[in-house]
């Protein structure tokens, strides 16, 4: 139970990997009905009712929190939610889910970089290696199969979006822990925050674009607003919960490395489904297993 207390940190970020590795396969499959825009506002709308339910159901008081770090909070999900994911699903849509996820480790050093920079965050050598060798480890596991047919293949619109959803990503990231460290406000707040601020940006975003049409789409068809919904549930409701824990109780380069490691959690999957895994893929995951352990080491 004390390890558990005293990563949970970085458990929860693990978590949010795994979480995150099953649904980008769903929403690959989603985004070729619907736009991006109203993917990511429709999950983040159905995760926000979600958490008011929860935070009505176990009586959770509204938190006293500052003004700054409210709009550190609401800012972080403009950013990160509003900005990152749509720019993520822009890129999931040109150059499929590996190519994304590739770029998708960009956001790791970013995010330790700019908590340096601007927090002032420290981090030992150890821990450095530590995010090197699980990038190496991710990025060795999705290269296998980079060449990969995608249809409708984009490689530089798509190229662009990965690098502004890993920016995204990263920003976000600083922002909410700059939050998370300075006041008392648990995860269920700080990630309904978020949310709002994701999703209200997103809304804007789609009127402004005249796209309001777009809204009603996933809500027309049942099979989709189900997929969407149970995915929503999962990837934004719990994912989102989840990274809001590991930016918490962790560094922000550390829980931004650890919640990367999804491509890693596709070999088993692929395993189990009965495809082959390789060696090259089996020496990825096991040198980014190497990086994961030492960042789970104290200084």
């Amino acid at each position: 139970m004390t390890f558990f207390l005293q990563f949970r940190g970085e458990i929860a970020a693990l978590m949010a990997a795994l979480i995150w590795a099953t649904a980008s396969i769903v929403y690959t499959g989603v985004g070729r009905q619907i736009k991006p825009l109203a993917l990511n506002f429709t999950k983040g709308w159905i995760a926000i009712v979600l958490l008011v339910l929860t935070l009505l159901l176990t009586q959770r008081n509204i938190p006293s929190i500052d003004p700054a770090h409210f709009l550190l909070l609401f800012l972080s999900g403009t950013i990160g939610i509003g900005f990152g994911d749509t720019a993520y699903f822009n890129a999931l849509n040109c150059i499929g889910a590996r190519r994304t996820l590739l770029f998708e480790t960009l956001a790791p050093p970013m995010s330790a970089v700019f908590a340096l920079l601007f927090l002032k965050e420290q981090i030992s050598t150890t821990a450095w290696l530590g995010i090197g060798l699980t990038i190496v480890g991710v990025v060795w596991v999705i290269l296998e199969r980079a060449s990969d047919v995608h249809e409708n293949f984009r490689p530089l619109r798509g190229s662009l979006f990965g690098l502004l959803a890993a920016l995204g990503q990263a920003t976000g990231a600083v922002m909410s822990r700059a939050a998370l460290v300075s006041s008392e406000i648990d995860s269920l707040w700080s990630t309904l925050i978020r949310l709002l601020g994701g999703t209200i940006a997103l809304l804007i975003w789609i009127l402004l674009q005249r796209q309001s049409v777009e809204l009603v789409k996933p809500v027309q068809n049942r099979r989709l607003f189900v997929v969407i919904a149970t995915t929503g549930f999962v990837s934004t409701y719990l994912g989102i919960l989840l990274q809001q824990t590991s930016l918490k109780f962790a560094a922000t380069g550390i829980a931004q490395a650890l919640s990367s490691t999804s491509p890693l959690f596709v070999i088993p999957l692929t395993r189990i489904l009965g495809d082959r895994v390789s060696i090259r893929s089996v020496m990825g995951v096991l040198i980014a297993l190497l990086g994961v352990g030492l960042l789970f080491q104290r200084q």
